[in-house]
């Protein structure tokens, strides 16, 4: 039974590992964007925009109370 529970435990570990990792490599995917202004300001836009879309549709669908 203890094998089971370290085997178990290691799956949290391997959870953040991964999401580390894809943040990280979209981080580089977009670092060279955020030298220029232009693109940097339109990098910002479209994540707040999809950060928003997200929330919103989120909250319809589940039924929440609007802000």
């Amino acid at each position: 039974m203890q094998d089971f529970i370290n085997n178990v435990s290691r799956y949290p570990r391997f959870f953040i590992t991964i999401c580390l990792g894809i943040f990280f490599f979209l981080f580089e995917r977009l670092k060279p964007l955020l030298e220029r202004p232009a693109t940097a300001i339109a990098l910002i836009t479209s994540i707040v925009a999809t950060f928003v879309f997200l929330t919103f549709t989120l909250r319809a669908m589940l039924g929440l109370s609007p802000v």
